[in-house]
């Protein structure tokens, strides 16, 4: 008999051990890498894949409740403004009543508020526009163009860096916050003591016709035009002021690198195609040479015969030493030193002597021996940007009015009415005016606020009261006149403690002198119109508490300070680099400076819509380059 095998003992509460696992390999460096390049690429695919739909449903979304039919029954029209009645000096239509008054709740209410008229759409008339309040007046913009124009980037469009439309914004857009209207036409001449503005109009016919506009406010923002200095043969040129302009520019840069590229034109006429002069050394004329020199490095270089690169050469007239003269010493040596390395030509202390089709001359003066000698640079694109001229309705204004002495724009007080006009009837901002800084001809209403004994003599008492009162009426002549006692002193030439007339004269003409007018620059007009909006709604506010208890209506200087303008700084572009002016800091460099110069501008932008079209603009221009069609 087998007897069974005897089993060992376990005890019931001893457990099975656990298996020993294999040894685990270590992952290698490449296999992490490989999985984290695969998560990340997910979700990149995840997400984009995300927001095409996210962005298809919006637009879905957005087209679903936009495009939908509406339908006018009725449009209520004031029969005055279909018919208006004749009347002023010239007995034309009276625009009492315009074509968009009745059209809604919200212009009926403000139809019968004070008619505040605008005449211009730059800078200054937005600013305006933009400060106002909804409501508190009837809001009219004359303009030529429909538009209003981001002018900073106009070297840019002027190559194709950027597209003109996103330089742009409808003034009607702007304007409709108002609830107010835009009429299209060019103000010819203004009848003071009627309170009326001429302006020109374009019928069906394209025949001319002109018509009153009745205002309680007029601003005048209608800008400048470029000065001649007398320069024969400036039909020759091109100027950058306006939309119209850049196009033709960049149309005429584009017809020269064609015409170059092909194989009938000699190499004489190739360089004089491909030779771009730019009279004048200031942001613009600086500006469209680094536009036109990266065009020809990004663009021009690629798609066109490397031989039209080889023949280009652009050349700066400065009539200063010194190109940006008016920034600081080291921004314009900066850009100067970029130039040479660029191979722009810069040629300073230089006047322009005639403008030809085919060539530009210019002189230069020895310093030594004064002798004057005139070099001629063959050209087929000439840029004249040198100073600026009045606007013909700006000279016609200026010229009504017998104290209107300046020669460039307008001369309104500190509170930016034009002298001479009715008081608080008539302002102007911007290029197509200038703050006046003669304080001798305030001589005698400041002794005969001063002098309280009336002996014809100012005491040291007596000329801390006209210092204060001076820095009311031209807060420009503050920083002439801050050393009170010493210009006392200085200028109290028998030492009896007392200024004659004769003395005052000699002492207010000296610090009129001193007295640096303001740039014409898109700053000093954008915080005039700021200042001129927030003045008149004060001044709106103010009327209709006035008219609830018969009293009199307030005056400028009741609700607002005189204008106090705040530099900001001055910056410009010379190519894949910028400089910036911010008073005593200068900032100068290249990539990081040029997306620094690009945030400010970005920034500036009037609306959502351009911010959108010129970063659409820049990304293209970075990717795929520039536009070359000519168009």
């Amino acid at each position: 008999m087998r007897v069974p095998r005897p089993t060992a003992y376990r005890p019931r509460f001893l457990s099975t051990p656990p298996p020993i696992p294999p040894p685990v390999r270590p992952r290698s460096r490449l296999m992490r890498i490989a999985r984290t390049a695969t998560r990340a690429a997910a979700f990149v695919v995840f997400s984009a894949t995300f927001g095409i739909v996210l962005v298809t449903g919006g637009i879905f979304v957005h087209d679903a409740f936009t495009y939908n039919e509406r339908h006018l029954d009725r449009v209520p029209v004031s029969p005055l403004a279909l018919h208006p009645e004749r009347g002023g000096p010239k007995n034309l239509p009276i625009a009492n009543a315009l074509v968009g008054d009745e059209d809604e709740e919200a212009t009926q209410e403000v139809k019968n508020k004070p008619k505040l008229v605008i005449v211009g759409g730059g800078w200054g008339a937005v600013s305006v526009l933009q400060s106002l309040y909804a409501g508190e007046y009837h809001v009219t913009v004359v303009s030529p163009d429909t538009f209003t124009t981001f002018t900073p980037l106009l070297p840019s469009a002027a190559v194709g860096t950027v597209s003109v439309r996103s330089l742009i914004e409808p003034l009607r857009k702007i304007i409709a916050r108002l609830h107010g209207q835009l009429i299209n036409a060019k103000a010819v001449d203004l009848v003071m003591s009627e309170r009326l503005l001429e302006i020109e109009t374009t019928l069906a016919n394209g025949q001319k016709e002109n018509i009153y506009i009745p205002y309680d406010k007029l601003v005048i923002a209608v800008g400048s035009v470029s000065s001649t200095h007398g320069v024969p043969g400036l039909q020759n040129c091109y100027q950058l002021k306006t939309v119209a302009d850049a196009q033709a520019i960049r149309r005429r840069i584009l017809e020269n690198f064609e015409t170059a590229s092909l194989p009938t034109t000699t190499p004489e006429e190739r360089k004089r195609l491909l030779s771009f002069v730019i009279c004048g050394g200031g942001p613009t004329g600086v500006e469209t040479a680094a536009e036109i020199y990266d065009l020809c490095q990004e663009d021009i270089i690629n798609y066109y015969p490397k031989i039209c690169r080889n023949e280009v050469s652009i050349h700066v007239i400065q009539s200063r030493e010194h190109i940006l003269n008016t920034y600081s010493e080291a921004i314009s040596k900066y850009a100067e030193n970029k130039f040479k390395r660029d191979d722009v030509e810069l040629i300073t202390s230089a006047r322009v002597v005639a403008v030809h089709p085919t060539h530009v001359v210019y002189s230069i003066r020895d310093p030594e021996t004064g002798k004057v000698t005139e070099h001629d640079i063959p050209s087929n694109f000439v840029l004249w940007s040198t100073g600026i001229a009045m606007n013909p309705f700006t000279a016609r204004v200026s010229s009504l009015l017998p104290n209107q002495v300046h020669k460039k724009a307008i001369e309104v007080d500190a509170q930016l009415r034009v002298k001479g006009a009715p008081l608080g009837d008539v302002y102007a901002v911007g290029d197509c005016s200038t703050i006046e800084t003669s304080v001798v001809s305030h001589l005698l209403e400041l002794v005969d606020e001063a002098d309280k004994n009336k002996d014809g003599k100012i005491d040291f008492e007596e000329w801390e009261f006209m210092v204060r009162r001076i820095k009311q009426k031209i807060p420009m002549a503050a920083s002439q006149l801050e050393k009170v006692r010493q210009l006392f002193d200085l200028y109290d030439s028998d030492a009896d403690n007392t200024l004659t007339l004769n003395e005052l004269a000699v002492l207010l003409q000296e610090i009129g002198n001193k007295i640096t007018s303001l740039p014409a620059t898109a700053q000093v007009a954008s915080q005039q119109g700021k200042y001129i909006g927030h003045k008149l709604h004060l001044l709106a506010s103010q009327r209709n508490t006035l008219l609830a208890n018969d009293l009199p209506p307030t005056t400028d200087e009741a609700v607002s300070p005189p204008f106090k303008y705040l530099h900001l700084g001055s910056l410009a572009y010379i190519g894949n680099a910028a400089v910036f002016d911010m008073g005593g800091l200068s900032f100068m460099g290249g990539l990081v400076a040029m997306y620094a110069w690009r945030s400010i501008y970005w920034s500036e932008q009037v609306s959502m819509r351009t911010r959108a079209l010129l970063m659409i603009d820049w990304v293209i221009r970075g990717v795929w380059g520039r536009d070359l069609s000519k168009l």
